[in-house]
């Protein structure tokens, strides 16, 4: 495969075609008339979901071969694009893939066709509109964890803040507005701030070089900026991606958001929009900023924050009366394992935390396209409005069972794997930590199997659920690879493992290479 690949010369162009795929896709939909034709059940302009559909699909396919063409033993940037866009400001149109960056354009390429069959039924009006955000949002996404200059970073930053702005706003739940408002502001002040810090590293290139510049690769390299900014301009990255994350205490946005956005939303959010705040931790505040990010006071109060992270999402998430925003707080104690295995910074813990932003992905999106099925057909995601289900819906009872257990970590499936790595890594370094971390893990298992029991497997007293209908074909086919991906990841995640192997070692090796934590500790005082 890989020599057919380069036969085509398939590194020269994937990576543009990948953010200009879903471009075209979105010019497609608006092209079609402003209300087509009805289809059975009133929904509008039904061509467009299946034209989103394929476009996702071919996106999905195109980038699939970074899987053959990516040589896991090379640290550096590979199927690079480096074009000149605004000379004038030294931005230039810089593309590259690493290991951490192959496995978040290869989840959101996944994740992507799988959430316009969650779309299929629910999405009724505006459909062209609906999937042509769907579409640009892709292209924010993919262009986030493939810029290599600064700028470009941030255009792509905001790009995919609008779209999923809109997608709650319009066709979210009854606080519609109210949530997406929320996101907004939460998600776009601490951005600005990130934009004040990415133009302060441009003009420091231009001071040390003479040239404007805001290359990831040239900003990487002048790494002589004064303790104090450095505080500062970390506290600035710090901030943009602790609110996408979301880390505690800034994750208020987060439950509101996921239960007012329609399924697909949800599921992006949760899949992959979540990530980009972990990704930028790993891309950019750890390389740019090592010697504040090592700092022991910093680091401290970042892993704490993660840990409570870890437990009040879990505590939170299992008293909650809604089932949508149980799996939405169970995010929060999820990827609060992510942070602890950045900050940990251990080869086991940094590739146990790439697993969990993959895992979390595909076991998270998963019970969001659960919870929708099941709102389409009763309306309520009130957990005491359901109970012994499973004699009803036996297929549905069956893969929400497979895909909770995975949630919390049972052998064999994929959440398993990456919280074991980072519990291992990080008690190397922060030992009490992990312990006080694993308890999250039997947390999980507190807020799920009972939210199961509650729904599934309690008495079947209520005469409305006595006839809800099980999973059609189309929901299987959505349901099935996620469910393929669980046990292949908890069985055989080497071939991952392998992939982020060599990126994440180079990252371990700059930060604690270039964190001479002096000048920092006189900084601030200590």
């Amino acid at each position: 495969m890989a020599s057919l690949l380069e036969s085509i010369g398939y590194n020269s162009w994937v990576l543009p075609a990948l953010l200009l795929i879903p471009l075209v896709g979105a010019l497609a939909l608006l092209a079609l008339p402003a209300r087509g034709q009805a289809a059975g059940g009133g929904v509008e302009n039904p061509a467009a979901r299946q034209i989103a559909f394929w476009f996702f699909v071919l996106e999905f396919v195109v980038s699939l071969g970074l899987w053959w063409s990516y040589n896991p033993g090379d640290s550096g940037w590979q199927a690079s694009i480096d074009m000149a866009w605004i000379p004038t400001w030294g931005v230039r149109f810089t593309l590259g893939i690493d290991g951490i960056a192959l496995m978040m354009v290869l989840l959101t390429t996944f994740i992507m066709p799988l959430a316009v069959l969650g779309s299929w039924t629910s999405i009724r009006t505006k459909v062209r509109s609906y999937y042509a955000l769907l579409l640009i949002l892709t292209t924010g996404m993919i262009g986030v964890f493939l810029a290599r200059d600064l700028f470009l970073f941030y255009v792509m930053w905001e790009v995919m803040l609008v779209p999923m702005y809109f997608i709650i706003g319009i066709w979210g739940g009854e606080r519609r507005i109210y949530a997406s408002l929320k996101f907004f502001v939460y998600t776009m002040l601490p951005s600005l701030l990130m934009l004040v810090a990415i133009i302060y590293l441009g003009i420091h290139v231009r001071t040390a070089t003479g040239t404007p510049d805001f290359s990831y690769d040239h900003v990487l390299a002048v790494s002589n900026v004064p303790q104090r900014a450095a505080l500062w301009l970390f506290a600035a990255f710090f901030l943009a991606f602790a609110v996408k994350v979301p880390m505690f205490p800034f994750h208020t946005w987060l439950p509101d958001a996921h239960v007012e956005a329609p399924t697909a939303g949800s599921v992006i959010l949760a899949g992959i929009m979540l990530k980009m705040g972990t990704f930028g931790f790993l891309r950019f505040a750890l390389p740019l900023f090592p010697g504040t990010a090592m700092n022991p006071t910093i680091r401290l109060i970042i892993l704490v924050l993660a840990v409570i992270g870890i437990i009040y999402g879990a505590l939170v998430a299992l008293v909650q009366p809604d089932f949508k925003k149980l799996v939405a707080y169970s995010s929060v104690s999820h990827l609060g394992f992510v942070m602890l295995g950045i900050f940990a910074l251990t080869l086991q813990s940094v590739q146990g935390a790439l697993l969990i932003m993959i895992n979390h992905g595909i076991s998270t999106g998963a019970l969001f396209l659960l919870v929708g099925m099941i709102y389409e057909r009763r309306h309520t995601r009130a957990i005491d409005s359901y109970g012994g289900i499973a004699r009803v819906v036996p297929l549905f009872a069956a893969i929400l069972t497979f895909v909770s257990l995975s949630s919390i970590g049972l052998p064999g499936t994929n959440g398993f794997v990456g919280e074991f790595l980072v519990l291992i890594g990080s008690f190397k370094t922060y030992p009490i930590l992990a312990v006080i971390s694993a308890t999250g893990v039997i947390f999980a298992a507190a807020y799920l199997l009972w939210a199961l029991q509650r729904i599934l497997f309690n008495p079947l007293d209520k005469p409305e659920n006595e006839h809800i209908p099980d999973l059609n074909r189309r929901e299987l086919a959505l349901l099935v690879p996620l469910v393929a991906v669980i046990i292949w990841l908890g069985v055989y995640p080497a071939p991952v493992l392998r992939r982020t192997e060599a990126s994440s070692q180079l990252l371990i090796n700059r930060v604690e290479g270039h964190a001479d934590l002096r000048p920092m500790r006189e900084a601030i005082g200590q």
